[in-house]
């Protein structure tokens, strides 16, 4: 089974994915605080992260820079997740990119499929 680190300070949001996925047999872990990220990422080793740009006092895209630029996470793929669809254009800091975005509120089947489609050689 595949497992799934989706990172929103919105509970609701982390609950409505979380239930999404796993009735389609992915393992999902959720959490708040983007600050505990790379913590999370060392004890879960997930198989890909849906992140959240927004995430009160941390941003998503310099979590995902740090994903992307760390040896032992960078192969992880990260799928940034946000309501404002400007951000899917300027999400590339410094060469860095994640594997994919989700603009919110996303459709179901847009969500399985982004997922699907970088989980499927995991």
């Amino acid at each position: 089974m595949q497992r799934i680190l989706v990172v929103d300070d919105n509970e609701d949001i982390l609950e409505v994915i979380k239930l999404i996925l796993e009735d389609y047999n992915y393992d999902v872990i959720t959490l708040s605080d983007g600050g505990l990220l790379l913590d999370k990422v060392s004890d879960s080793h997930p198989d890909l992260i849906l992140l959240d740009v927004m995430l009160g006092k941390v941003d998503g895209r310099d979590l995902c820079k740090t994903i992307k630029t760390t040896p032992e996470t960078r192969d992880i793929p990260v799928i940034l997740i946000s309501a404002s669809h400007y951000v899917q254009e300027r999400h590339t800091l410094n060469g860095v990119a994640p594997d994919d975005f989700l603009a919110k509120p996303f459709d179901i089947g847009d969500l399985l499929e982004k997922v699907q489609a970088h989980t499927v050689a995991a």
